[in-house]
């Protein structure tokens, strides 16, 4: 069990059954009656976002979370093949769980899925990853002045916007947060 003296940014909590993450949060100290703290707190499996209040000394639920380093392997219809880097073992995860994400991945990509009471319910890959560029218009010559950008689709079938001077073949570096141009690579 967490009390409200524990909670900080990113503290995953169990609230009303479910797990949760502390998005943010602040000790109010009112002239008048006792202490407590306002929090903002998003949902692990449905991205849902609440904001309940706790009085100082409440306490909320310890999730049983487990984060594992796992490598991705292939799609299989709607699942993602996960192994365990340590035992080798193989888990589906639900295309859902990975949501976006997903238009980044590669196979033998190292990425952290989390686990809760033994399901998998989310994964975070690696915040930068290369990839190669299997389509784009050519730059147009002289258009460089006003920062233009093109789109360009990588191997993995995601797109992303690149400088007009990166070309068809080239490996570029993407940010998988926001999944923005990087450098090349």
């Amino acid at each position: 069990m967490y009390t409200t003296q524990e909670f900080r940014n990113g503290l995953k909590i169990e609230y009303e059954g479910e797990p949760y993450i502390i998005v943010e949060f602040q000790h109010v100290k009112p002239g008048k009656g006792g202490a407590f703290v306002r929090t903002k707190i998003k949902n692990l499996l449905t991205g849902r976002v609440l904001d309940p209040t706790f009085k100082s000394g409440d306490r909320v639920g310890k999730p049983d979370m487990e984060e594992k380093e796992m490598q991705y392997l292939y799609m299989d219809g709607e699942h993602f093949t996960f192994m365990d880097t340590t035992t080798y073992e193989q888990t589906p995860v639900d295309a859902e769980a990975i949501g976006d994400m997903a238009q980044w991945l590669r196979e033998n990509c190292n990425c952290t899925v989390l686990f809760w009471n033994g399901k998998a319910i989310g994964v975070t890959l690696p915040n930068f990853v290369v990839m190669k560029i299997t389509e784009c218009e050519p730059g147009v010559r002289g258009d460089t002045a006003t920062g233009a950008t093109k789109l360009a689709k990588v191997e993995s079938g995601g797109t992303v916007n690149v400088p007009l001077f990166v070309n068809e073949g080239e490996s570029i570096k993407i940010d998988t947060r926001d999944g923005s141009y990087v450098e090349r690579a």
